[in-house]
């Protein structure tokens, strides 16, 4: 059978999903599956033993200059010329229905009340009812068992193994970062939103609360500076160079605890089995499994998964306290 996934973006959204890489390999024999993803996000799926090819696009060039429409639309032609068996729409937008229809004619998603865009669902000709409002992990799962005819459980995700693989030099260019001493804790101090940033003075009471080599990565400036301002006041906390995915990948997944909000490079730890402590402000906790070495703290909002609320700064509710709290019933010695 050849498989195509399409999911576009973003970084948690595309880690999540490729969790069911392993159990597809598993369930389906003879399966070839490749992923149709935006480039900028590919090194996440780069060096995946259950992925057999990746095929990038670049659709969001098309904002800065509109004719690139032509290339990408030919981009997926070529692609196209695979002969997909099947096509799953994991993304559920516009766009990635209509890259979707472009790769094959036997394509699944969800159907019009199951997703925010609801008039993608009119070009699936297998179209699956899976709740908006449930847990992101079960509404790929579903998704993906539906469509292929298979049934991959909770429990076998929460029972995953680790599947983000990095290359030898990357873990040689970060692991000098890393102490042999004392635990590495990694700090994730950045998000899309200013409202899902956990507070730095908090993030501060924390670092002052552990003995252990906390390293701080980051994407952008604003994230550079909370980590500077954080090496600055605390005497057990680095700013890290900018890393790459590939770098980010290998320094996550041998670090021993990781504390972030809720954005994608904090589901790196996730995947790769790192025990973390997310944080959850505007939006749901149902983002991710908890389980033992996954602790979810939420603030008081009631988060309406239909309607984010992007002014909602509740996530400055959670204590320092919750989080030394998290990390002891993890059993991490801190």
């Amino acid at each position: 059978m050849n498989l195509a996934i399409v999911k576009l973006s973003a970084m948690g959204d595309i880690i999540h999903s490729a969790c069911l890489l392993q159990f597809i390999k598993q369930k389906v024999p003879n399966i070839h599956i490749d992923w149709i993803v935006e480039s900028a996000f590919s090194g996440l799926l780069e060096h995946n033993s259950d992925i057999d090819s990746i095929k990038k696009l670049n659709l969001k060039s098309i904002k800065t200059k509109k004719s690139n429409i032509f290339s990408e639309i030919k981009r997926v032609k070529a692609y196209a010329n695979e002969e997909y068996d099947l096509v799953i729409d994991l993304q559920g937008l516009i766009k990635s229905s209509i890259v979707s229809k472009l790769l094959g004619n036997n394509i699944a998603g969800y159907n019009k009340d199951s997703i925010r865009e609801s008039i993608a669902s009119y070009l699936y000709n297998q179209k699956y009812s899976i709740p908006y409002h449930l847990n992101t992990l079960d509404r790929y799962r579903l998704l993906v068992s539906k469509a292929l005819g298979i049934e991959i459980t909770k429990d076998e995700v929460l029972n995953k193994k680790p599947y983000l693989s990095y290359q030898e030099s990357s873990l040689f260019s970060t692991k000098g970062f890393l102490s042999s001493t004392k635990p590495n804790v990694i700090f994730i101090v950045g998000a899309n939103w200013d409202s899902r940033v956990y507070p730095k003075e908090k993030l501060l009471e924390v670092a002052n609360s552990i003995d252990a080599n906390i390293l701080v990565p980051w994407g952008n400036e604003a994230e550079r500076q909370r980590g500077e301002w954080l090496q600055t006041h605390a005497k057990n906390v680095t700013l890290l160079p900018k890393l790459n995915i590939d770098e980010l990948k290998a320094l996550i997944s041998n670090s021993d605890l990781l504390i972030g909000n809720d954005t994608g490079p904090s589901y790196i730890a996730w995947a790769n089995n790192i025990p973390s402590v997310l944080l959850f402000g505007p939006t749901p906790k149902s983002r991710v499994y908890g389980s033992n070495i996954c602790k979810r703290l939420e603030s008081s909002s009631k988060v309406d998964p239909y309607k984010l609320n992007k002014n909602d700064y509740s996530i400055q509710e959670i204590q320092p306290k919750q989080i030394i709290e998290s990390i002891k019933e993890m059993g991490i010695e801190i």
